[in-house]
C-alpha cells in the first residue's frame, strides 16, 4: 500500500527582539509585531502567506514570555491557542524542538512542518507557496530534511550560505538539489568567490521535514536537548506541563538549528546518495529579504535611486535618498542625504544609511546603561 499523506503544520519563530529597528522595536513589541513594511506586521503577513496552503489551526508560533500576550493579539483565532512561550531563550534548536513535541501530540503520530521566521519579507507570495509545496514534498520521505535557498544577487557577509551539489532532480518541475554543506557568514572574498561559482544559495532560515524526521536527528546530535524535550512530551496538556517546561528548559543546549542538527545531518545524504535521507535545498526566487535594518526597508520601499521615504506629512528641500519615520509630526529635512530618522514618543534616532546596522549597538549601551525604559 502506498505511504499515507502526511498533514503538514506550520511554525513560526516569532521570538527575537529586532534590536536593529529600535527605537520603534522593544522587548515586548520587536521588529515582527510592527508594520516595517506595509500596513500589517512582519507576523501577520508571515500567517497570511501560509493561509491558502496552512490553515491557522495547524499554525503554530513559538515566542518568549514577555512577547506572548501581543502576539496572541496578531493571530488569527485558530492560531492563538498553538502559540507556545519559552521560559528562556535557547536559540532555534530548542525552540523547533519543542514546537515538534506539541504537533506530534496534537496529530496523534507523525506530521510535516514547515518552519519559518515570523520577521522576513515575501515580494512573491503564490511562488512561495508553491516552492514551499514542493520542498513538504521532498520532506515527506523519511530522513529527508528541505530548505529553501534564495539566489544571491550580491557577495553578503551577513548571511549564511548553502552549497549545492549536481545533478538535481526535479518535483513538479523545479529543481531539487543535494547539499554539500553549509557555510556561516563568510569573508567578503569567500563570498565573492561562492556567488561567482553559481553553487552556493543563501540559507532564509526555511526549514522542512517530518516531526520523526527532526526529532531523530536531534536524537543523534543534541541527545541532552532531545531527551529533557521528549520528558516534557509526556506532560502535555497536564498540570504539571509548566513546571516541567521552566525544568526542561534549563537542561537545552543554547545553539540553533543549523549548527546543531543541519549541519551534521549532511552527512546523511553524502553517505546515501540521497537515497534514504539527507538535506536538500530548494532554489527559491521569490522576492525575499530578512529586513535586516532600517536601511534594508529603504531598500524595498524606495522605487528610484535617491527617493525619499516619509512615514507621515513632510517636505524635502534639496535632499535624496533619506528615510523618515516620524508619523505623528511633520517632518522637513533640508540639504540632507542617506539618513535614517526613527521618532517614537521617547526616542529618535538619527543616522547615516549605511551605518544603519550598528543600531543594535545602541540596544547594548542602553542594557548597559540600565535604561530598561527605553529598551
Amino acid at each position: 500500500m502506498p505511504e499515507q499523506k502526511l498533514i503538514a503544520h506550520a511554525v513560526i519563530l516569532a521570538g527575537g527582539r529586532g534590536t536593529r529597528f529600535w527605537p520603534r522595536s522593544r522587548t515586548r513589541t520587536p521588529k515582527q509585531l510592527l508594520n516595517i513594511v506595509g500596513k500589517t506586521t512582519m507576523l501577520q503577513q508571515t500567517v497570511d502567506r501560509l493561509r491558502p496552503m496552512i490553515p491557522p489551526q495547524r499554525i503554530w508560533s513559538v515566542t518568549n514570555t514577555e512577547q506572548i500576550v501581543a502576539v496572541r493579539k496578531q493571530l488569527p483565532a485558530a492560531a492563538r491557542k498553538r502559540v507556545l512561550a519559552e521560559p528562556v531563550g535557547r536559540n532555534t534548536a530548542a525552540a523547533i524542538a519543542l514546537a515538534a513535541i506539541h504537533i506530534r501530540h496534537a496529530a496523534e503520530g507523525d506530521a510535516l512542518m514547515a518552519v519559518l521566521p515570523a520577521d522576513h519579507y515575501i515580494g512573491h507570495p503564490d511562488r512561495f507557496r508553491r516552492i514551499a509545496g514542493i520542498a513538504l514534498e521532498v520532506a515527506h520521505q523519511q530522513g529527508r530534511m528541505a530548505v529553501l535557498g534564495i539566489p544571491p544577487t550580491h557577495p553578503e557577509t551577513g548571511f549564511g550560505y548553502v552549497e549545492r551539489c549536481e545533478p538535481p532532480f526535479s518535483v513538479d518541475g523545479f529543481p531539487v538539489f543535494p547539499v554539500a554543506r553549509f557555510t556561516e557568514k563568510p569573508e567578503l572574498a569567500t563570498a565573492k568567490e561562492y556567488v561567482a561559482s553559481g553553487m552556493y544559495q543563501w540559507n532564509a532560515g526555511m526549514f522542512f521535514w517530518r516531526v520523526s524526521t527532526f526529532l531523530g536527528a536531534l536524537r543523534e546530535f543534541l541527545p541532552a536537548t532531545y531527551d529533557a524535550i521528549e520528558t516534557l512530551a509526556l506532560h502535555i496538556g497536564k498540570r504539571s506541563y509548566e513546571c516541567k517546561l521552566r525544568k526542561a528548559y534549563s537542561k537545552l543546549e543554547n545553539i540553533s538549528v543549523d549548527y546543531a542538527v543541519l549541519e551534521k545531518a549532511v552527512s546523511w545524504g553524502q553517505n546515501s546518495g540521497g537515497k534514504s535521507g539527507g538535506v536538500f535545498v530548494v532554489p527559491a526566487e521569490v522576492g525575499w529579504s530578512d529586513i535586516g535594518s532600517w536601511a534594508a526597508v529603504y531598500g524595498l520601499l524606495a522605487k528610484r535611486p535617491g527617493e525619499n521615504i516619509l512615514a507621515g506629512a513632510g517636505q524635502t528641500l534639496d535632499a535624496e535618498g533619506n528615510f523618515l519615520w516620524s508619523p505623528e509630526k511633520f517632518v522637513a529635512v533640508i540639504g540632507v542625504r542617506d539618513l535614517v530618522v526613527v521618532e517614537t514618543q521617547d526616542a529618535l534616532l538619527i543616522c547615516p544609511r549605511d551605518r544603519a546596522q550598528d543600531v543594535g549597538k545602541i540596544v547594548k549601551s542602553l542594557e548597559q546603561r540600565k535604561l530598561t525604559r527605553l529598551l
